[in-house]
């Protein structure tokens, strides 16, 4: 009997059982689900995957058999790699960003702590027993702070030199200078004692590119003497042209630079490629104006913001050559000169030579730019003016151009000597045959005097000096 009620009591309780395997009736929570798990009265969530999933994870320490070589194999490459990258690779960027920026700022704690640590322990020690710990820790705080003195005195100081430098150049070029870092002075005739002007240190547009100026400068006067043409090419190389037809072609381009509005350098640049030119090719007199054309064409190219197109060169010699012509000399020209197009021109060291000039007067005298530039392009036409430097030729038109103006004062100076690199004796043939031609008022290319009699140049072409030369040589 008993026996029986005790089997219907089991039969009970696994029906009880079954019946809340079945799902309860209503929805309940995974919080609740786990709890009836766990009481018995729900089967555990997924529990085959999760034992599988486990078992891949979690390989076996044993050393498997040969079938499951390859399983082991991968499951302990991707153990590996997941230790080495520890999920890095699963992070969105931005968290792994946040990541690597926390890192850097936690360790820069950590530095910054163990510095200040470091600096009150050296003050001040933690343990201090006796008299004489204490005299040692007195005198540990005078040396740091005497060394903390020292270091704001030279903070001090630099200060002190960048301020000179914002507000009085002069002042610091002085200090400078006074420590033998750059050459203060030159004697000159009269025993007097003149220094030299930094043009320099005055520029504080960096399209001036006032540090690199003296380097470029360097660089300007090697360049003229590797690309320099010929001073005698008409009687080496050309036959069938003569000095006379080349001052021609020269006095009708300045023309063509007034017509389309070109600059100053693309006319020098023009000059020095027909040159150039003539000194290795020999050429016809009837091609002799195509070769300015295109000469003209490829300075423009060169040194202009928007150049004139090949038709309008063909235009303005009333269509005697044509497109394919033109383009023709173009490859001619670039391959005798093997695209070789940086040379130093005259204009290039006028502009710097202009500048020393100008330093030595308190206002920039408009004349005298305007004067040294008229003399030095009357040399482009003359053939004779080759055998002289750009810089050579640029020094003296400078030189010319001040004694115009004043025959009161000598117009050479250290300034003008230091920048220049030519002394007033080195400038005495180049300057009387600048001034012969200057008062030759009858010569018969006139297209550059022309230009410089209008009053946007100061009407400059008319002026001459007063008093010759000739004394001051």
């Amino acid at each position: 009997m008993h026996t029986s009620m005790a089997r219907q009591t089991d039969m009970n309780k696994e029906n009880v059982r079954a019946a809340n395997i079945k799902g309860p009736t209503k929805r309940i929570t995974r919080a609740q689900a786990k709890a009836l798990g766990i009481s018995g009265d729900l089967p555990p969530l997924h529990p085959r995957a999760k034992q599988e999933f486990n078992q891949f994870l979690q390989p076996s320490s044993k050393r498997g058999s040969s079938e499951n070589k390859s399983t082991d194999v991968v499951s302990n490459f991707q153990s590996k790699r997941r230790a080495v990258l520890k999920d890095v690779t699963n992070m969105p960027f931005s968290d792994l960003n946040m990541k690597v920026i926390n890192d850097v700022k936690i360790q820069t704690s950590k530095q910054t702590r163990t510095n200040v640590a470091g600096k009150n322990a050296m003050v001040a020690p933690t343990v201090s027993v006796g008299p004489w710990d204490c005299k040692g820790k007195t005198k540990a705080a005078e040396d740091v702070t005497d060394h903390s003195i020292k270091e704001l005195r030279e903070i001090t100081a630099q200060l002190k030199l960048v301020n000179d430098l914002e507000s009085e150049p002069s002042i610091a070029l002085g200090s400078t200078l006074a420590k033998g870092e750059f050459k203060i002075s030159n004697k000159v005739e009269d025993g007097n004692d003149q220094t030299i002007i930094d043009i320099d240190s005055k520029h504080k547009d960096p399209r001036m590119c006032s540090l690199y100026a003296a380097e470029v400068y360097n660089n300007l006067r090697v360049a003229e003497l590797k690309w320099r043409p010929s001073v005698n090419y008409m009687k080496t190389v050309q036959r069938d042209i003569t000095q006379e037809m080349r001052g021609i072609l020269i006095d009708w381009l300045v023309e063509v630079c007034e017509e389309y509005r070109l600059g100053a350098e693309t006319f020098y640049l023009t000059v020095t490629l027909i040159d150039r030119y003539l000194s290795k090719v020999y050429i016809e007199k009837q091609r002799l104006q195509l070769l300015g054309i295109t000469c003209m064409l490829i300075a423009s190219k060169y040194e202009e913001i928007s150049a004139p197109r090949v038709e309008d060169f063909c235009y303005i010699t009333d269509g005697t050559y044509t497109r394919k012509e033109v383009l023709d000399m173009e490859h001619e020209v670039l391959d005798a000169l093997c695209f070789n197009l940086s040379v130093a021109t005259v204009n290039k060291f006028l502009r710097r030579f202009i500048l020393a000039a100008q330093s030595s007067y308190k206002v920039p005298v408009v004349e005298l730019e305007y004067l040294a530039k008229y003399l030095a392009e009357l040399t482009l036409v003359d053939y004779g003016f080759l055998k002289f430097l750009p810089s050579l030729i640029a020094a003296s038109a400078v030189f010319l151009a001040k004694w115009t103006l004043d025959q009161l004062e000598h117009p050479w100076n250290p300034t003008l000597e230091h920048y220049t690199n030519y002394k007033a004796s080195e400038l005495k043939t180049t300057v009387m045959a600048m001034q012969d031609m200057q008062l030759n008022h009858e010569a018969s290319l006139q297209a550059i005097r022309q230009k410089y009699r209008q009053k946007q140049f100061k009407s400059v072409a008319t002026l001459t000096s007063q008093k010759p030369v000739k004394p001051l040589s």
